[in-house]
């Protein structure tokens, strides 16, 4: 999605459309939205000094608001050294987007930036920052061997202080690659092992093209196998034992699964590692971190929410409406260049809770939430609509006209077996 931002304009980004439109009314109601059940400290991205597809306000929760009689979970992260630590590594990974806490479970931050940068980036927006910020470079460590080295250094302390120790890579790349030349690394490949301290685990994941076949198969996610023999594709599915042992998965027939099947397992590993160490945190990342990375955070957002683990307090349209905005939206998923390539992982993500229901993917040992039906609330179903007023205007009427029909999408999807795209005015 296009950001709309007031000031220098976000990095390498078109010029989004000037009419603000209720841009702040979703800010606002995310934060009433989190403010239910977390108290949270606020990292000001207002012009994308910060990040220029991060979101304008940058949620860091610290912990849950429970009863006084109740354990409380509480982060040990200081908003001050956060801050710091984030404007020295941003540098590190692709596009500025760096390590960003953005679900809090049990005191264990669940993170989400993108891949590492490669040196022609890191040197690139290095140049550019100091020629359009209008003050003088503020790091001293510059030249060619040390500024990778202090970037890089600084995104594993923020890791670190994140108490950050479980990397999810979904690249189907070691390094991404464009006309011959490496535009992007991963920890995975690091020559100076500097990540070697974390537990890395390379999950490869198909890219946002190919849900372009997902929309030509009529939305049917079934029977939907990877072309794993293309020459991009070099990333090996590597997991420590100890979690793969403790999964009743076969993971060397992974090249076989169907998406349905992989997603499935993908998501189910992401819960065990968050749900099996009582200390440490979780970062998922992918190349640019707004497609794959939403997909899975969206997804535990939402399976931790099911289990009451997460937003206790929210509705299904209420942590809907937080998913959508928070993690696509304000992450900078752009829906109107996917939607109009057919790239329809968006729609995967939601028609795919069907598939997630079952009591294997709980965290918890307990009946899953269950609703008949929605309660009145603040926060109507209806107010989703405000998230589109941005894009709808650049769609052709088709488009448009299937995501008018997504107010429908939770209670359908959610709490019924089956579901059936609607279809729009040219499918019809």
């Amino acid at each position: 999605m296009q950001r709309q931002w007031r000031g220098k304009l976000p990095f390498n980004r078109k010029k989004p459309p000037e009419n603000p439109g209720s841009m702040e009314t979703i800010e606002k109601r995310c934060l009433e939205l989190f403010a239910r059940d977390y108290k949270f400290s606020i990292i000001h991205n207002s012009n994308g000094e910060v990040c220029g597809h991060y979101p304008r306000q940058i949620v860091f929760l610290e912990y849950e608001c429970v009863d006084v009689d109740r354990d409380r979970f509480e982060s040990t992260v200081q908003i001050s050294k956060l801050q710091d630590l984030v404007s020295r590594s941003k540098l590190a990974r692709c596009r500025g987007r760096f390590v960003c806490p953005v679900i809090l479970y049990n005191g264990k931050h669940i993170c989400r930036s993108s891949t590492l940068a490669g040196w022609g980036e890191l040197y690139g927006r290095t140049g550019y920052n100091y020629i359009f910020s209008g003050t003088k470079h503020t790091h001293t460590h510059t030249d060619k061997n040390t500024l990778p080295k202090f970037s890089t250094s600084h995104d594993i302390k923020l890791l670190q202080y994140l108490s950050v120790r479980y990397i999810c890579d979904l690249m189907m790349e070691n390094k991404k690659v464009k006309f011959g030349l490496n535009v992007t690394s991963s920890e995975k490949v690091d020559k100076a092992q500097r990540y070697a301290d974390f537990a890395l685990l390379s999950v490869p994941y198909p890219g946002c093209e190919f849900f372009k076949e997902y929309k030509d198969r009529n939305y049917t996610a079934e029977g939907l196998v990877f072309n794993w023999n293309q020459d991009y594709v070099d990333a090996p599915l590597t997991i420590p034992a100890s979690f793969t042992q403790k999964l009743n998965i076969d993971w060397t027939q992974y090249q076989s699964w169907d998406l349905v099947e992989q997603t499935q397992n993908y998501l189910k590993l992401l819960l065990h590692i968050i749900n099996n160490d009582d200390d440490c945190g979780l970062l998922v990342h992918c190349i640019s971190g707004w497609d794959r990375t939403p997909l899975f955070v969206s997804l535990l957002r939402l399976s931790l929410w099911a289990d009451g683990a997460v937003h206790a307090n929210l509705e299904p349209a209420e942590i809907l409406y937080l998913t959508i905005a928070y993690d696509w939206f304000f992450f900078g998923h752009m829906l109107p260049d996917r939607l109009s390539k057919g790239e329809e992982i968006f729609f995967f993500c939601f028609n795919s809770l069907k598939h997630i229901v079952s009591e294997k993917f709980s965290v918890v040992r307990k009946q899953r939430r269950k609703y008949s039906h929605f309660r009145d609330g603040d926060l109507t179903v209806e107010d989703l609509c405000q998230l589109r007023e941005y894009e709808t205007r650049m769609l052709d009427p088709s488009i448009t006209h299937r995501l008018m029909h997504f107010k429908c999408l939770f209670p359908s999807i959610f709490f019924k077996s089956s579901w059936t795209r609607p279809a729009s005015p040219q499918e019809s």
